[in-house]
């Protein structure tokens, strides 16, 4: 089956186009606050703009077909299509300077990853940092997604696309068009937004922050607007709960936002990967807080200056907010959680591996992966004494297919091997073990925030140039779930058939 090329780059048109889109949206920001880059960022967009009109015009006369080998070429470089446009806002003002420094960044913001290699970004003016949280917001829910809503003006249908793009082991359809589930999940991710600015504003964050932070919530990104993130805010206890209810439903599958909104609350309870992401969360927050109580210096730790409501409650609220900000793989802080003895920073680092859910914008493994391999494992035990019977993995009480099943399997040790081959490369850079196994995991995991000399109160700009290409292309695999990209270095995915 050969390629379709023409639609690929008719399609990569219309990405430029919805990203040049917002470009402009950005240079609205930048007129309304005089930040003195109003002219260069309208550049930037009208020459993303200019470019996406010319591949639509060029390949508008293409065959309104795509197979799945197109499906998975439009993703994996549809984003990298994304990120190169996306680069001209930082390279053209000059907030970013040096090619790899912009690619970095703004791969970083569609990918929801949230690493940054700026030293001072309250110096960066106010319409490029609303681009920079933008580019967490699009990717957030995923641009191939939210052009699966516009495609059938174009004739095109966009299955292919929704299951190389859609988070998890399957893609939960809320309709039975999938177009029309494109447009519910991206009316609620809208929706949640549009609440969270209004209340971050309410709580006392200016409106340019509070959207900000919210753009940059709901897509488990973790940019901010303050150099010192949301520790900024410290004395305001009140913004940090917002944040943290915020960041909980960003990382719970969105098709349960739907049903509840519809009324169908208990259905969305009694879903088994909701109530196992509330456990881990609750007891992570459990023993964290107790840790940080009872073992950890406040004085050195930066935690609250000075603690607003008692140490019973800083120790709550920074332990509920670092283990939500890390599962989820926000990657927000609001404290240097590797001052908080040896055993939390361990402890953060595995929470790396655990992700939100299926469905949700997180990244990493997805809690419902976990589980699954966890159930799949004790099966093994009554196989091993009952090996004539049938035993399927349950999930939601329906049986899961072992397809599914290896499916995941297979996933998880791609994970482990590309998490290991990630720190042997970050090794290769003369960068310290804690450090290279931080890197990888959180480029790989989206996450953002790392160990050593990279973590929560650091960022990438000591990464060598080589170090953040490398860091680039695993928060790439890791937001597109490993296969969609990896797939595509196969010799076989390229022969015609």
């Amino acid at each position: 089956m050969k390629l379709n090329y023409k639609i690929i780059f008719h399609f990569f048109g219309l990405l430029c186009l919805f990203n040049g889109g917002f470009m402009l949206l950005s240079t609205l920001v930048s007129f309304i606050y005089k930040d003195g880059v109003t002219v260069e960022l309208l550049g930037a967009g009208l020459i993303v703009l200019i470019l996406g009109g010319i591949a639509m015009v060029l390949t508008n006369n293409h065959k309104k077909e795509l197979n799945k080998r197109d499906g998975y070429i439009v993703v994996a470089f549809g984003w990298i299509v994304m990120a190169l446009t996306g680069t001209l806002p930082y390279l053209i003002t000059g907030s970013i300077p040096g090619f790899t420094n912009a690619f970095f960044e703004t791969m970083s913001g569609y990918t929801t990853t949230g690493a940054s290699i700026l030293n001072d970004i309250e110096s960066i003016p106010k319409g490029v940092l609303f681009w920079r949280s933008m580019t967490h917001w699009i990717g957030g829910m995923g641009i191939i997604v939210l052009a699966i809503a516009i495609l059938p003006l174009l004739g095109i249908g966009g299955m292919q696309l929704f299951a190389a793009e859609a988070p998890g082991p399957n893609a939960d359809k809320l309709h039975p068009r999938i177009t029309d589930t494109a447009k519910r999940l991206w009316l609620i991710y809208f929706g949640y937004t549009a609440a969270e600015t209004i209340l971050l504003q309410v709580a006392g964050m200016s409106f340019f922050d509070a959207i900000n932070h919210s753009l940059c919530t709901l897509s488990t990104g973790g940019f901010s607007t303050k150099n010192a993130s949301i520790a900024y805010w410290n004395g305001q206890p009140v913004i940090q709960y917002i944040i943290i209810v915020f960041m909980f439903l960003a990382g719970t599958n969105f098709v349960l936002s739907y049903f509840a909104f519809k009324g169908k609350v208990q259905k969305a309870i009694r879903d088994e990967e909701f109530k196992l992401y509330f456990k881990f969360i609750a007891l992570f927050t459990i023993i964290a807080a107790l840790i940080i109580y009872f073992k950890a210096d406040f004085s050195i730790s930066s935690i609250d200056h000075p603690m607003v409501f008692g140490k019973a409650e800083a120790s709550f609220r920074h332990a509920l907010f670092q283990v939500i900000a890390i599962v989820t793989t926000t990657g927000f802080v609001t404290a240097d959680y590797t001052l908080w003895t040896s055993f939390l920073v361990v402890f953060f680092f595995g929470i790396m591996f655990l992700g939100g859910s299926a469905g949700s914008t997180a990244g990493g493994v997805k809690v419902v992966r976990h589980m699954l391999m966890i159930k799949n494992g004790f099966l093994e035990f009554k196989r091993a004494l009952h090996p004539n019977a049938i035993l399927p993995v349950r999930y939601n009480k329906k049986s899961v297919s072992g397809d599914i099943v290896f499916n995941i399997l297979g996933f998880f040790i791609l994970y482990m091997l590309s998490f290991i081959i990630g720190a042997l490369v970050f090794s290769m850079f003369q960068i310290d073990f804690e450090s290279a196994i931080g890197l990888s995991a959180s480029s790989l995991g989206n996450v953002g925030p790392a160990l050593g000399n990279f973590g929560p109160v650091n960022n990438y700009s000591e990464l060598p140039a080589l170090g953040k290409w490398w860091s680039t292309f695993l928060m790439l695999i890791g937001r597109l779930e490993l296969f969609t990209v990896l797939i595509l270095l196969t010799p076989f995915f390229w022969r015609n058939r």
